[in-house]
Formats: structure tokens, sequence, C-alpha cells
């Protein structure tokens, strides 16, 4: 292990770049061009040579490491970088809190985490506390025990249904104000901030942040809202929900069962496959639709020229008149 190492020093010293083998990567601290190219083509060269010597550099330094052998051949195990490099992105913006985690705070309020599932005494099973098939669902309880508040006449699993809306309506109206309130000062999400703004070219005034308008998280929380396998049209909407402006397209299958219409496009496309597969080889591809449409075309004129011709000989013939039976009796 020593002797590689050492190997893998002298390869370094000989050259004047400084590897990173961690980041496999080299650079030339001290490299500087004379003089200012005369021509594009003599940087490209220059370029190209020191590309190559700093490339050469990290196969030296790579090759000089001791291998360990694998059924799949020499394996080399790189060491630790040594160069920090930069961030891509920027650091993410710190989220203003939301107003229950600003009440929460001023209370003492801490959060304390909860089991995922409970036991169910409706169905004597454990179940999720959410979603589907949650514990205590209320399509799970067939009998609600009567208070001494409830008003007579009220059915109450309508009132039980009507609360649960109101509930979720709430929750959405105060997760919409949160984004307004996290765009005011830049600190949306990072897929809603990619979908409600366009991403500028770098170095340019577009490069700016801008920031989001309502017609923006409009675009976003109707993307959100067809985001389902039906597009959304299953979905409740929301009180004042306008429809998304670009509903996407989805795919169409083709019906199982020949007939007039969609069930026509099957044969349709087998008899496209078929005539391509047959003009393959051939110079001039044939247009079946445009042959037929010719044929008809062609055969409509011939029809009119007949006509024309046989009321032209039907003017030109002279044209008896009948003769009248007489009424009186001979004689």
């Amino acid at each position: 292990m020593a002797e590689g190492t050492a190997a893998a020093a002298a390869a370094a010293a000989a050259s004047s770049c400084e590897v990173d083998l961690g980041n496999l990567m080299a650079y030339d601290p001290s490299h500087h061009i004379a003089a200012a190219p005369s021509s594009r083509e003599e940087l490209r060269e220059e370029c190209l040579r020191k590309a190559t010597e700093l490339a050469q550099a990290v196969a030296d330094v790579l090759f000089a490491l001791p291998p360990n052998e694998d059924r799949d051949g020499p394996i080399v195990h790189l060491p630790p970088p040594t160069t920090r490099l930069p961030r891509e992105k920027h650091l993410p913006k710190p989220k203003p809190p939301t107003k229950w985690e600003q009440f929460a705070k001023m209370k003492g309020i801490t959060k304390r985490k909860k089991n995922k599932r409970e036991w169910d005494e409706q169905t004597q099973t454990w179940k999720r506390t959410y979603g589907y098939d949650r514990v205590n669902d209320d399509k799970d309880i067939p009998i609600l025990e009567a208070k001494a508040t409830d008003e007579p006449g009220v059915d109450p699993f309508a009132q039980r249904r009507d609360e649960k809306k109101k509930r979720v309506e709430k929750q959405e109206k105060n997760r919409l104000q949160n984004l307004k309130r996290a765009a005011k000062v830049g600190a949306l999400p990072s897929h809603i901030q990619l979908a409600a703004t366009a991403l500028p070219i770098t170095g340019t005034k577009a490069d700016v942040p801008k920031k989001s308008r309502k017609e923006d998280l409009e675009g976003v929380a109707g993307m959100a809202s067809s985001a389902t396998a039906s597009g959304g049209k299953f979905d409740e909407k929301l009180p004042g929900e306008k429809p998304p402006k670009h509903p996407g397209k989805h795919r169409k299958f083709l019906p199982v069962a020949e007939g007039k219409g969609m069930g026509n496009q099957e044969k349709q496309q087998n008899d496209k496959i078929l005539n391509a597969l047959l003009a393959k080889n051939s110079e001039d591809q044939m247009d079946v639709s445009k042959a037929i449409t010719m044929y008809k075309v062609k055969k409509e004129k011939q029809r009119r020229k007949d006509k024309d011709t046989s009321s032209a000989s039907n003017k030109l013939k002279a044209q008896k008149k009948p003769h009248k039976k007489s009424s009186k009796k001979k004689a």
C-alpha cells in the first residue's frame, strides 16, 4: 500500500498539474498564455493541448494507485476529494412560518409524533389514522349516538359530511394563503417555483427572480387539481375555483369492436402500415386516399359529360306532338 502511494505521489510530482482524484479533476495554477492567439484555430489548438495534458496527468496518477482484483476486473478505490466545489444553485431561502407554527411557538406547543395505525373497534382490526380505509371512518359507523344538543329533524350523517367538507375547504384555503405568504418573500417550494415561473437564460435580464403573480399561483393550483388519472374530472371543486385553461390531452385507445367512426381507425392504421411496407422498395409510394379521390373526381366528370351530351342530343331531335283520339263515333 505504501509503495502504491509513493508511486502516485511521484507521478503527480513529475507534472506541474495539481490532481484531485476524489473529483477526477486536474488543473494547472501556473498556466498562462504568453501571447494572445491571432486566430480562433490557434486558441482551440492551445486549449486541446492543455486539456490533453491534464487528462494524461489524471490517468497517470489513477493508474499508479494499487488495484484490487475482482471478478469484473481490477478496481481502484479513489481517495476523498480535496477540492470543495461550489454549489450549482443558490442556497434556498427559509420559508416564513405559517399561522399555526406562529401560534404553536407563542403557546409553547411542541409537535409530537403520532402513531400511523390505531385499533378500530368497529372492524376489530388495525387501520391507518388517515386516508382510505382509515380508522373510525364514517362509512363504517352504522349508528350514531344522539346528543342533547342535536337539533330535531337534522340528519347526523349529512351533518358530519358537511363538517368534513368545510374542514377540507378551510385547510385548502390556509394552504393557498401560506403559499402567497411564501411567494412574497421568494421562498416558494422548488416544484411550485419551477411550474409558476419560466426558467430564464443565465446572464440575461430575465435571470433576475420575479415576483410570482396571482395568475401563476392559480395556474399551479390548476395543474395540481388536474394531476389525477381522470384529469380532475371527478374531483370536487372548491367554491370560486376556475377550470384549467389548458387541460391536458389523454391517450385515446381504439375500441375492440369494429364499426363506423372510431371502430374503423384500426383497419385504416393497418392499411397504412401495409401500404408503407409494400411501397418501401418502390420509387413512388402510392397514396391510397389520394388515388380514391382522383378516381371519384374523374368518374364525376365523366358522368357530367355524359349528361350534357344526352341533353344536347335530346334538344336536336324533333319533338312529336301526341295525337289526340277523336271522341266522335263512326257511323
